[in-house]
């Protein structure tokens, strides 16, 4: 379960991030593509970015398996991932993950070959080459207007088959996604609270294992 907790919390961060502007949109909505494009144009405005979230966990029977709750800092293609027992930083240059009930950090270095999923690739083309999108219908949450983007994957060899995103249409910035699994389990991040107002300090993005008393490091880089 850890291991796809960090998977779907990094698409997380690649989401409430980012839907860098499309190119070559092929069979894609082209409403959906405008929608995308004032998320994108909208998140470059933002100096720095600070976003609670909540993570909510569904089995194929649609059982609650449990609710945790995380803030994500980003800033550029930096960002800071803390959510319960697990902390994830990335500096532009290496990835720290931090597992608190074994006081380890992993240290790798951002593998920017073709085949890896980088950060650099989803803040350029990540949505325009791996996923189609349309826009589904607009609903009314809380007497909010909230567009629903319905996200693909054109490699059907991914342990995923859709993505539900929810755009705030006034605001113009995501309020929530759900991730459906080929095993049937689902997962819904919803965004909390949002803070694009106050800097984001670069060291926020740094793992300090001063900070982090006996904790093991396992370089990797």
């Amino acid at each position: 379960m850890k291991k796809i907790i960090t998977i779907g919390v990094f698409l997380m961060v690649c989401i409430i991030s980012v839907f860098a502007q499309p190119k070559g949109m092929g069979n894609n909505d082209p409403e959906a593509k405008k929608i995308l494009d004032a998320v994108s144009i909208k998140f470059r405005s933002f100096k720095g970015v600070q976003a609670k979230f909540a993570l909510k966990i569904e089995n194929a029977a649609g059982k609650n398996l449990g609710i945790k709750t995380g803030i994500v800092y980003m800033k550029g293609t930096k960002y800071r991932v803390t959510i319960t027992g697990q902390e994830i930083f990335c500096d532009g240059n290496n990835i720290s993950t931090f597992d608190k009930s074994t006081n380890e950090v992993t240290i790798t270095k951002i593998d920017l070959s073709a085949n890896s999923l980088t950060p650099q690739k989803i803040f350029t083309n990540f949505y325009d080459k791996d996923f189609l999108y349309k826009l589904n219908q607009e609903t009314s949450v809380a007497g909010k207007k909230i567009q629903e983007i319905e996200l693909t994957p054109i490699d059907k060899s991914k342990p995923f088959f859709k993505v539900l995103v929810n755009i705030d249409k006034a605001t113009q910035t995501i309020s929530s996604t759900k991730v459906f699994e080929k095993t049937g389990n689902k997962y819904t991040y919803s965004v909390t609270g949002m803070n694009t107002a106050t800097p984001v300090n670069d060291l926020q993005f740094v793992f300090d294992a001063k900070k982090y008393p006996g904790v093991e490091v396992v370089d990797l880089r």
